[in-house]
Order: C-alpha cells, then structure tokens, then sequence
C-alpha cells in the first residue's frame, strides 16, 4: 500500500469517526497539552526576558542557559518527569515549557534591547518612569520580535506534543506511537500527517493574528515577513 492508501484506510475507519479516538478528540488534547505549555512558558519567561533586554543585566548568563535547554532532549525529560513526578499532565507540560520558553525568553530579550537607545533616553527625559518606559516605548518597539518568537514556539511545541503519548497520555502523538507498536501504518500516516496539518495551522493562525491586531508600520518588522534584518540571538 502507498501513503495514499494509508490515509485512505485511516479516514474510513469506523473508531476514527467518533469517541475518545476521533480526530476532533485527539487534537482537542493535543492542543490542550500545547496550549498550557506555551501559556506556561509565556508567563515565566517573557516578563524576565524584557527585564532583562531593558536593564542589560544577566544577558551572558541567559544566554547560556537558553543553549543549554534547547539541547535537552524532550524525551528523556519526559521520562526523567515520569520517574519523579509520575504518570500525568506534567510529565508532558514540564518538556514542552523547557522547549518553548528559551525561544520566548531570548526573543524577548533581543525585541527590548532592538529598542533605539536614544527614544529611550527621550523618554526618561520628558519624566515618565523606568517602567512606563519599558511598557510604553520599549513593549509596542518589541512586539514583532516577540510575536515571532511566539510564533516559532507554538510550532515547536505543537510539532514535539506527540511525546504526551510516550507517557500514556492523549493527542495526536496516541496515532503514531500506538500506530508504530502495531504495525498499523495508515493511523500511523494519518496522525503524522495530522500534527503537520495542526502546526501549518498555528502557523497562519499567528500570522494572521500579527497582520490585525499590529499596525501596518510595526507587522511589516515582523521576523518572518518583511522584516529581514533580524537575526536570531542565539
């Protein structure tokens, strides 16, 4: 059989159709894992990312740690978070936010730091505080920088989710793993092919997110689309 058939053999099959084994099941919990992992990683990583590009301080260390974490590999975490915690959610969540916040924490670093000095500088002048300035000015300065570290996080984390199934947990990652220990290739194509389709969507779902709701000036610095002189930190 070619891949074609597979997918064919994977659509038509009745325990695909409704049930905790339907497609609308399982990428309702892939996104679920993802969605917590990158919103977790968000709040722990992005407000110290923007300390840390406005003050200056601790930008060697971060870096560092940030290479670091992005060599870890995501499975043996998962396995590593499963001998101490466990079976359950953060055997799964605690990978997927080492995987998504050094992108988070450097982008926004690096958006901060883009920030011209000299606005900076304008700013404290006419009297408005560290943190006005930095909420303010440097914030909506930063924004297409974060926006595409975010972007590029929500991919990663959609793309490696399918560990979940390692651990005995749900999402699209149970089509592959259970597909492959059977020999059940068209589930296991069909959920490949799934998870693909789910990160072009959380691509263009980001991309359109950045065309409306930034300004025309401000999405045309976008990493990604117009903006072509950005370059990743790391």
């Amino acid at each position: 059989m070619n891949w074609l058939d597979w997918l064919g053999a994977f659509v038509s099959n009745p325990a695909h159709r409704t049930g905790p084994d339907s497609p609308q099941q399982r990428i309702a919990e892939h996104l679920a894992f993802s969605g917590q992992a990158l919103l977790s990683a968000a709040v722990l990583a992005i407000p110290l990312g923007l300390l840390i590009g406005y003050t200056g301080r601790g930008t060697l260390l971060v870096t560092a740690l940030t290479g670091v974490a992005r060599a870890l590999p995501t499975l043996g975490l998962v396995t590593l978070t499963v001998l101490l915690a466990g079976v359950g959610d953060t055997a799964v969540l605690i990978p997927l936010v080492a995987l998504a916040a050094p992108q988070l924490l450097v982008t926004a670093a690096e958006g901060i730091r883009s920030t011209d000095p000299q606005v900076r500088d304008a700013a404290l002048g006419i009297g408005l505080t560290h943190r006005q300035v930095l909420l303010t000015v440097c914030l909506p300065s930063a924004a297409p920088i974060v926006l595409a570290g975010l972007r590029t996080a929500a991919v990663q984390v959609i793309a490696t989710a399918t560990v979940a199934a390692y651990v005995g947990l749900g999402g699209l990652g149970r089509y592959v793993i259970d597909g492959l220990a059977t020999r059940d290739y068209p589930t296991t194509v069909g959920g490949a092919l799934l998870v693909v389709l789910l990160a072009v969507a959380t691509q263009l779902f980001f991309t359109l997110l950045i065309r409306y709701t930034l300004p025309a000036g401000i999405r045309a610095q976008v990493p990604g689309t117009a903006f072509t002189t950005f370059k990743d930190p790391t």
